[in-house]
Formats: structure tokens, sequence, C-alpha cells
């Protein structure tokens, strides 16, 4: 090979070794705008990851202080029936007293003062009953009802029509809505003329 071979050769060699320093070898090396778009994603990532913790442990919070609710509730609703009849009780005492009382003043007094005196207690217990929702069933000379009144016995009457409540032995009594008691009562036949088969 000739000399000026040699040389022309040696031209190549250098120019591509300057090409591949000004590329890199080949390499691409990473932008600005890759690595920025990089740290954005991992930014909202780990925004994300703690959302989802402050998330979760709102969720724990808010189980506890229902779980905390349902049992002060719960505590609440024993202690109220515990001492439901508390102000019912309360509400009796005066009457209890006046009995007493009635019974105190009755030694020695006449019987018409004692009688009285437990007529005007019992009407004061009646009261505060129905204060408290009890009203007594109407009895005698009301229609006979089997939803509220309980047949003892059916007597024939003159002055009391057929089906019609003729007396009354323990008197029936309501709870608001509801029956507390029935009526335990005679029911009239009507006429003792009327009951009477007819002569062959």
């Amino acid at each position: 090979m000739s000399e000026q071979e040699e040389k022309k050769e040696e031209g190549f060699a250098q120019s591509a070794s300057a090409e591949e320093k000004e590329t890199g070898g080949g390499e691409m090396p990473p932008t600005g705008e890759s690595l920025s778009g990089a740290e954005e994603m991992a930014k909202e990532l780990e925004g994300a990851r703690r959302k989802i913790c402050e998330l979760e442990d709102r969720i724990l919070r808010m189980a506890a202080e229902q779980e905390n609710f349902k049992k002060r509730m719960q505590r609440e609703r024993e202690t109220s029936l515990k001492y439901a009849e508390e102000s019912i009780l309360r509400e009796l005492l005066p009457s209890i007293d006046n009995l007493e009382r009635a019974i105190e003043q009755g030694q020695g007094a006449d019987s018409s003062t004692l009688l009285a005196g437990v007529e005007m207690t019992c009407k004061g217990l009646l009261n505060t009953l129905e204060k408290i929702g009890l009203t007594p069933l109407d009895g005698v000379g009301q229609p006979f009802d089997p939803n509220f009144h309980e047949a003892l016995a059916m007597e024939a009457s003159d002055d009391v029509a057929e089906n019609m409540i003729l007396q009354e032995y323990q008197k029936g009594y309501m709870f608001k809505d509801r029956l507390l008691r029935a009526a335990k009562v005679v029911v009239s036949t009507g006429r003792a003329t009327e009951q009477q088969p007819e002569q062959q």
C-alpha cells in the first residue's frame, strides 16, 4: 500500500471517531422532559399513597366512633329500661301516703269519715294512673264486646236489654290503645218472659 493510501484511510478513521464522539457512541442520552415526567409520576403516586393512608385512618376512626356510639346507646337503653317504673312509682307515693293517713285517722273514728278518706285516695290514685295512659272501660249499661269484656254469666233482666252488660264484677282497663285487662261482667239475656219456651 502506498503512503498516500495509508493517509487516506487514517483520515476516514479519524472522521468516524469524531462522529462517534458527537453522537455518544450511538446511544441517546435521556432528555430533561423525560426526567421531569418520571419525577411527576412518582410525586403523584406518593400523593395517592398518602391519600389512601389518610382515608384508611379516617375509616378506622369512624368505625371506632360508631362502635362507641352503639355501646353508649345500649348502656343508656338498659338504664332506661331498668328504671322505667321510677316515675310511675313516684306518682303513686302520694296515694300510699293518703291511705296510711286514712288508716290512722280511721282508728277510733266513725266509718263515714274513713270511707270518705278512702274514696278520696282512690280517686287520686285513678287520676294519677290516667296521667300515664290508664283508662277504665265503660261497664254497666254498655253493649257486650268480647274484645274488651269477659262474660262470667248470663242473666235475664226486665230493665237491661239483651246483650247489654248487666253487672260488673271486675273493672277493665286500657293502657293507651292496648287492652290491659278485660272487664269481668254479667250479660243480660233480655226479659225473662221472652226466654220462656212456648207451651205446647
